[in-house]
């Protein structure tokens, strides 16, 4: 076989797992998806004979970008991006970091308290207590000795002990916001939008919702209720990967999902998923009226 083409094949093979890597420490479907992209380039113009643990190389790579990735977003105070919907995104199937992906402290709230805390903090965190690195591994990835990567993932584990009082778990208040938003939509209601939406909410879509016509990037109550008002007339509320969404079906087909982030009784993330593997890949529920 080529080079070339087995080289292809085994970043194939890790691209499920650098996946929920880089969505744990990024919080965001797409950026997530960029990471990957990235490690990907680095690695067809890496000569790669002297790397013994391709995995290992790689999500070191991924890491890296990641966190540079979150140190720009932190010099740009850029929000928050789409929290929830943080179960089924190509999490490994078996494995000891399954089982940690499925722990209650790395459900909604987690990913909510990891958006506050510093980059490194959050890298230490997320490849120590959900993958397993261990710190000698970690600490050249933030630039820090083991010892004191040890103490960045430690404080950061203190925070997320106190997750649950951060995000916005109540499922009946969170599927009330959703309505209302999708009331307010329909409606045309620009004023109901607005009470809904953050101030800061941020909406992104993947390359194919673009295609069919969405913004790639909106920012900003008022824009995104533009963005929406007088649409969402197919939408239909459903559970996204355990947290709230809408999804849409044309002629029986599904189309797009909209997977939603809210805290605090306000939509702070909205992200249109339309890419037909990452739908295939969703975990979806609808409500029944």
């Amino acid at each position: 076989m080529d080079e070339k083409k087995l080289l292809a094949e085994k970043f194939e093979a890790s691209r499920p797992r650098l996946r929920s890597v880089a969505y744990r420490m990024l919080g965001s479907f797409t950026e997530a998806e960029d990471a990957v992209q990235e490690a990907w380039l680095r690695l067809s113009r890496t000569d790669t004979s002297g790397v013994e643990n391709l995995g290992g190389w790689l999500t070191t790579v991924v890491s890296r970008v990641c966190l540079d990735m979150l140190r720009s977003r932190k010099s740009r105070r850029e929000d928050p991006l789409d929290v929830e919907g943080s179960e089924q995104i190509a999490a490994p199937e078996c494995g000891p970091e399954h089982e940690k992906l499925l722990a209650d402290e790395v459900r909604l709230a987690l990913l909510v308290v990891l958006e506050t805390l510093a980059p490194a903090e959050r890298i230490a965190f997320v490849l120590h207590d959900m993958f397993d690195l261990p710190f000698d591994e970690i600490a050249p990835i933030v630039g820090r000795s083991a010892i004191a990567t040890r103490q960045l993932a430690s404080r950061a584990r203190r925070r997320v002990q106190g997750a649950n009082a951060v995000a916005d778990s109540d499922r009946t208040r969170q599927r009330q916001v959703v309505d209302a938003f999708l009331a307010a939509s329909r409606g045309g209601n620009f004023e109901a939008l607005l009470a809904v939406l953050d101030p800061d909410v941020v909406f992104r879509a993947d390359p194919t919702a673009v295609n069919m016509g969405a913004s790639a990037e909106v920012r900003g109550a008022a824009a995104v209720a533009g963005a929406f008002s007088g649409r969402a007339q197919g939408a239909q509320p459903a559970l996204v990967d355990g947290g709230m969404g809408l999804v849409v079906e044309i002629g029986g087909q599904l189309r797009v999902v909209l997977n939603l982030t809210i805290v605090g009784g306000k939509i702070t993330g909205i992200e249109a998923i339309a890419e037909p593997e990452r739908l295939r890949a969703l975990n979806l529920e609808l409500f029944r009226n």
